[in-house]
């Protein structure tokens, strides 16, 4: 008899023994699966995970699916077949998968974030590194923001402009160019004064920069913004100027004629005027003037000439004296070895007053000595 009641106390620790055995099992029974258990990401990025949920098991288990621990101020979205999902049936040997999508937000700081995905009791530990120190803030970015030309040059920059908030923004665009700069904003090759951006989204921006005409030679800054009420974002483009030359010949009124009386002499003022960026240097005043005719400068040559001045130069003509009267022509020639520039000037040749009271008492003394012989030999 106390052999049976033994035999039975043996009986029943087995049959406990064997219960727990198999409530063991059963909670060890599913497992969570991703191959990215640690991701590296910038702030404001979106993770993607495919989690696989296998039930080890023999009999079919329903268990309760969570997110547990996620970081203050994450959002995330827990689906399998297209549906949020709280708990899964699996068949014996029966796997599901789960599409987790985690927001992390764009105000955050450096460093790593642990959370996990629960399947009833069994815990898939997930881990997230944001690379740097997040902001509330907008990435205006441009990767050459230095360019070279001459005055006549158009420089045109490209950016790219992204909105790191959470939500859609109207940029407006603005430059502080210097006086007589021109800057031209083209979202998207269209040109605009400001432009929409969803959250999480960039446009791609050309700056066209255009100097003014008379711009000299330098380094120029080119600040530009986009500004709204809740961030803004700031470039300095650069612009260098290189010596452009040119230059321009003229006359006080532009007027590019005169008269001069044969054999005399005519003063002419004349205007240099640098157009170009550089200073110009040594500009030699040369003619090309008709055979027997003079033309000397006051003075012969403009030592120095910067960018915008003008140099006044005096042109002295003189007619050879015995030029029929009629129209000439005398070019004028400025020029350094960087730039040059003419003027054609139309001369009206006039003759003497003495040569024309000479050709009238010709003309009286031909008529007086017809006269004459008409009145001695025309009676006979």
């Amino acid at each position: 008899m106390l052999f049976s009641k033994k035999l039975a106390k043996l009986y029943l620790i087995s049959l406990t023994g064997i219960f727990f055995v198999n409530l063991s099992i059963s909670a060890q029974g599913v497992s969570l699966y991703t191959p990215y258990t640690k991701i590296a990401v910038p702030p404001g990025e979106t993770i993607n995970y495919t989690i696989d949920v296998t039930n080890h098991g023999k009999t079919r288990t329903n268990v309760d699916i969570r997110v547990s621990a996620m970081p203050q101020g994450w959002t995330y979205d827990l689906k399998s077949g297209g549906w949020n999902i709280k708990q899964l049936a699996l068949l014996p040997g029966g796997k599901k998968t789960l599409s987790l999508k985690v927001n992390v937000p764009y105000k955050v700081k450096k460093g790593t974030f642990r959370f996990k995905v629960m399947a009833g009791s069994q815990a898939l530990p997930l881990y997230v590194e944001v690379s740097r120190q997040g902001t509330y803030k907008t990435d205006f970015t441009c990767k050459q923001t230095n360019m070279e030309g001459t005055s006549k040059s158009s420089f045109t920059f490209s950016t790219e402009l992204k909105n790191l908030t959470g939500e859609k923004q109207r940029y407006a665009l603005q430059s502080a160019a210097p006086r007589g700069w021109s800057v031209i904003f083209k979202p998207n090759y269209k040109q605009a004064t400001s432009v929409e951006i969803e959250p999480n989204q960039k446009v791609n921006m050309t700056i066209e920069v255009k100097p003014p005409h008379s711009v000299q030679a330098g380094t120029y800054k080119i600040p530009v913004r986009v500004v709204t009420n809740n961030s803004s974002a700031a470039l300095t483009l650069e612009v260098v100027i290189t010596g452009n030359y040119d230059m321009e010949l003229t006359t006080p009124t532009g007027l590019l004629s005169t008269k001069i009386t044969a054999g005399d002499e005519k003063k002419v003022g004349l205007l240099v005027r640098n157009t170009g960026s550089a200073k110009l240097e040594n500009i030699q005043l040369l003619s090309t003037k008709p055979v027997n005719w003079e033309v000397t400068f006051d003075p012969k040559t403009v030592d120095e000439l910067a960018p915008g001045q003008t140099a006044e130069v005096y042109a002295s003509i003189k007619a050879y004296k015995k030029a029929v009267a009629g129209d000439y022509v005398t070019k004028i020639r400025a020029r350094t070895p960087e730039a040059s520039s003419s003027a054609t000037f139309r001369i009206t040749v006039k003759t003497p007053m003495l040569m024309g009271w000479l050709g009238i008492f010709i003309i009286l003394v031909a008529l007086g000595s017809v006269w004459y012989l008409f009145r001695k030999f025309g009676r006979r």
